[in-house]
């Protein structure tokens, strides 16, 4: 298995998000209060965490003193019966330079629902909420997560080398992934 390192993308603008429709009866919604177990359920079963505990514990720290930003930011992919599967936050954040911007955060979709293009659909929900409030957007990723870092450049989002290994990491994705956005990264 390949070394895990951490990657930063960016996404200059948030003109012209893609409309990108849920299909099979999914579909989603915001968060309401007491959805911290889901969120907790999808992202431990997705491996962010190695306990539905852990996650309910991170959850807490990270967004518990921002319960009326999540009702506005926080989205949750419900599957036809209504059992929410999938989860991503219209965040926000001031690590990159520039000041604050938005954040695409914790995007993970249960596993036994990966695989049914939820994912395009579900960050674009994100990206218009993020349109709302701000005028860039960056996440942070790792090289683990290819198949993510290919949805990540087809909708706009471009490499961002802040740390020391950023060239590797990026040509580990080009290698993995073959995107055409990467290809510089080879040479």
């Amino acid at each position: 298995m390949a070394e895990v390192i951490r990657v930063t993308m960016t996404r200059p603008d948030l003109d012209a998000i893609p409309a990108h429709a849920f299909s099979g009866g999914y579909g989603c919604r915001l968060f309401r209060p007491g959805d911290e177990a889901a969120w907790a359920e999808i992202e431990s079963a997705a491996g962010e965490f190695a306990s539905e505990g852990a996650a309910r514990e991170h959850f807490a720290r990270e967004f518990g003193p921002f319960e009326d930003d999540l009702m506005h930011r926080c989205l949750l992919l419900e599957a036809p019966d209504g059992r929410a599967v999938g989860t991503t936050t219209a965040w926000y954040g001031d690590t990159l330079p520039g000041g604050p911007q938005g954040r695409l955060h914790w995007v993970a979709i249960h596993p036994e629902h990966q695989g049914r293009r939820l994912a395009r659909p579900l960050v674009c929900a994100a990206l218009r909420i993020l349109a709302q409030h701000h005028d860039r957007a960056y996440l942070t990723s790792q090289t683990s997560s290819a198949r993510a870092i290919g949805i990540y450049l087809d909708l706009g989002f471009e490499p961002y080398l802040d740390t020391p290994r950023a060239d590797e990491a990026w040509r580990m994705l080009a290698e993995s992934t073959h995107h055409p956005a990467l290809h510089p990264f080879l040479l």
